[in-house]
């Protein structure tokens, strides 16, 4: 195993790796469930050049089960041989920015709502020392505010619709977005034990990896459609049959194993 490096991207080079499959969330990450207002707080420190954390890469020619959909964006899968960058730390940030950067709808697991991520918007008559990052719009003057995917992407012709007071709130925010450098440490030719590792490391939540999850990851085969996850649910549900549903997975492991 290779010492961490660290580097630091800009917008569109993080964009682009994630639109490009280079970036993925490895299965045994937890569920997604920042909501708008916690992604909106996240946008708000970017524009304002506040720290947000680094995010933690391993990079590996593995291929292991991954959330292929990132911000309910369907993503390429990489070209064998090619290495991949699974997060193990910043899930959480990284898709909540490119589902605000993709205007996406996002599910989320823990009230099981779906969010719409284009319906963040930048304040343009917020001071400096006010939240400029908001999602509640109903008490502003149209033309007062834009939202962040229109910002971003918004052509010539829609920015100059805006009165000529706002233009170099405008520019400033759009570039304070895309040239916010991104810092990332990257765990390089780490085996995949070693990588869990970390990552029960670094889990905020404190909890360790199961070994079934473990081996969810390590024995996923996209050649061979192979995917223990779903094989163990196809089990339970036929186990349902004779009441015997509740047996662990760590029993159903052992059983393999001999």
């Amino acid at each position: 195993m290779k010492l961490p490096q660290t580097s630091s991207v800009d917008f569109n080079a993080i964009v682009s790796d994630i639109g490009s499959g280079q970036i993925k969330i490895p299965q045994f990450q937890r569920d997604f469930v920042w909501s708008v207002t916690k992604a909106a707080a996240l946008m708000d420190s970017i524009i304002k050049g506040y720290p947000i954390g680094t995010f933690i890469f391993w990079k590996t020619k593995e291929r292991l089960r991954s959330v292929r959909n990132l911000g309910g964006i369907e993503l390429p899968v990489p070209e064998d041989g090619e290495s991949v960058n699974y997060v193990l730390d910043g899930q959480q940030r990284l898709t909540s920015m490119f589902a605000c950067f993709k205007g996406a709808e996002v599910s989320r697991a823990d009230s099981n709502k779906v969010d719409d991520f284009s319906k963040i918007y930048v304040d343009l008559d917020a001071g400096e020392d006010e939240q400029i990052v908001i999602t509640d719009i109903s008490k502003k003057a149209d033309m007062s505010y834009i939202s962040i995917l229109h910002l971003l992407d918004g052509d010539f012709d829609m920015l100059a619709q805006y009165p000529r007071d706002y233009y170099d709130k405008l520019k400033s925010y759009k570039e304070r977005i895309q040239s916010y450098q991104y810092p990332i440490i990257r765990i390089s030719d780490a085996p995949i034990d070693v990588a869990t590792e970390i990552f029960t490391r670094i889990n905020v939540g404190g909890k360790p990896l199961s070994l079934f999850e473990i081996m969810v990851a390590k024995t996923f085969d996209a050649d061979k459609n192979f995917d223990l996850s779903e094989k163990y649910g196809e089990l339970i549900t036929e186990l349902q049959t004779c009441d015997y549903e509740t047996i662990p997975d760590s029993a159903v492991l052992q059983a393999v194993a001999i």
